[in-house]
């Protein structure tokens, strides 16, 4: 397995203080490498998006580090967190809450581009994107109410893809949406990922679309590990008995 892209190193993190206080991370690992998809499981509450902010740089931990390409991810660092952004993506699980109402979508998409400074042709590169994912590109002159929340959906995951980033983080990106939208969304993803040769990092607390996406998984309770692995060894044959429990609630059909 190569190095890995981002990765994160006995990160803790606590909340409040004296009788108070919470612990959200406690000593969690992962590394991503590259080409890599894996998921992140748990309830609530188990340090899904404390994990997240912070290998997104949007929060400090009391402890551990956060890397990004062998190199301790530094907020103040300007240069460093500009590379970042342009490499690690990430798409949000309300579509409708993620987007400015007020931009065309055109501009949506490119927002990303004129921020990080890309250089080329944004319109033509807005025009690919949406194709990408499934859009016509005269849909580009409406603004995102005017679009169902599967196709909202597709807009964000496009300007998550609009600076090729190497890593897209995924935080519960169907949890939002109906059945059949949902199926069209992980399709999407699992054939973008595999055509552009990004690592995914899928935050979800469903094992159902964790075992359909990716190929590694971390379970979390309680803001600890309790297990991690290939995704098909450790749906095939759990270890620890919290990880048999959410197995046995994944829901089948008779």
């Amino acid at each position: 397995m190569s190095a890995p892209l981002l990765e994160a190193v006995d990160l803790a993190r606590t909340f409040g203080s004296g009788a108070g206080r919470t612990t959200a991370l406690d000593g969690v690992c992962l590394a991503v490498p590259a080409g890599r998809s894996i998921g992140i499981v748990g309830e609530s509450g188990a340090g899904k998006t404390t994990l997240l902010r912070l290998l997104l740089g949007l929060d400090r931990p009391d402890s551990g580090t956060v890397r990004f390409r062998g190199e301790e991810l530094r907020p103040r660092d300007r240069a460093l967190m500009r590379r970042f952004r342009r490499e690690v993506q990430v798409v949000f699980q309300d579509p409708r809450s993620s987007l400015d109402p007020r931009m065309r979508v055109r501009d949506v998409v490119a927002e990303p581009l004129r921020s990080l400074r890309v250089p080329g042709n944004h319109r033509a590169r807005v025009t690919e994107l949406l194709a990408a994912v499934g859009l016509e590109p005269d849909m580009a002159e409406r603004y995102p109410a005017q679009f169902s929340g599967g196709q909202r959906q597709r807009i964000a995951i496009a300007r998550a893809l609009a600076p090729r980033p190497s890593v897209l983080i995924a935080d519960e990106p169907v949890s939002a949406l109906d059945v059949t939208v949902r199926q069209q969304i992980i399709a999407l993803l699992d054939r973008l990922r595999t055509e552009l040769g990004m690592s995914l990092v899928m935050v979800s607390h469903d094992m159902a679309v964790v075992g359909h996406l990716c190929e590694d998984v971390l379970i979390m309770r309680g803001g600890r590990h309790v297990e991690s692995g290939p995704t098909r060894e450790i749906f095939r044959s759990p270890q620890q008995s919290y990880t048999r429990q959410l197995l046995a609630a994944v829901p089948r059909l008779p």
